[in-house]
């Protein structure tokens, strides 16, 4: 980042994707402008959308909702997280099935997160009391593959210095 924007100052990176979560990440060249961004991100006008693949077909729940679920570290399973109604933090999760292929058990779905917690997406996906289905390549809640197919597709915020609605999106790679 640095070599393609030398004269970027302050901190650059206003929000986080999971280690192995392809797709879009929003950078600030300035100081002020990460300041601003970032308030987007708290305040949570920023919208977003990840194209996951899951691990068997949606069945016995509805093709959209949400997921409420409280996450913690898992102490013990470190970088786990885990469902914790007592000590957790509030974690919710829109979700929309877009498409069920039957030939190969898997389900290809959009998230909306409406919180920001490590692994959110994962762990709603893969609970039992989320939709039970592991996200692809998930090797912390599910089975290892050649990837994780967990994909930010989609963000828009308003620019900090304009004022213009900020829309980007970058299809899944899968």
């Amino acid at each position: 980042i640095k070599d393609t924007y030398p004269s970027a100052t302050g901190p650059l990176l206003v929000h986080r994707l999971d280690m192995s979560t392809s797709g879009i990440l929003l950078i600030a060249k300035d100081k002020d402008s990460h300041q601003i961004l970032q308030e987007q991100f708290i305040n949570r006008t920023v919208k977003k959308r990840y194209t996951a693949l899951l691990e068997g077909l949606i069945v016995n729940i509805e093709k959209k909702g949400v997921i409420d679920l409280p996450l913690a570290l898992d102490y013990i399973h470190r970088p786990m997280q885990k469902v914790d109604y007592s000590e957790g933090k509030a974690a919710q999760t829109l979700y929309e099935v877009v498409e069920t292929d039957l030939e190969k058990n898997r389900t290809r779905i959009h998230f909306y997160p409406k919180t920001g917690r490590t692994h959110q997406l994962r762990v709603h996906a893969a609970h039992e009391k989320g939709l039970n289905l592991p996200i692809v390549g998930d090797d912390i809640y599910g089975q290892r593959d050649e990837r994780l197919h967990l994909h930010a597709d989609f963000i828009e915020f308003v620019h900090p210095v304009t004022n213009e609605t900020m829309t980007f999106s970058v299809k899944a790679p899968f």
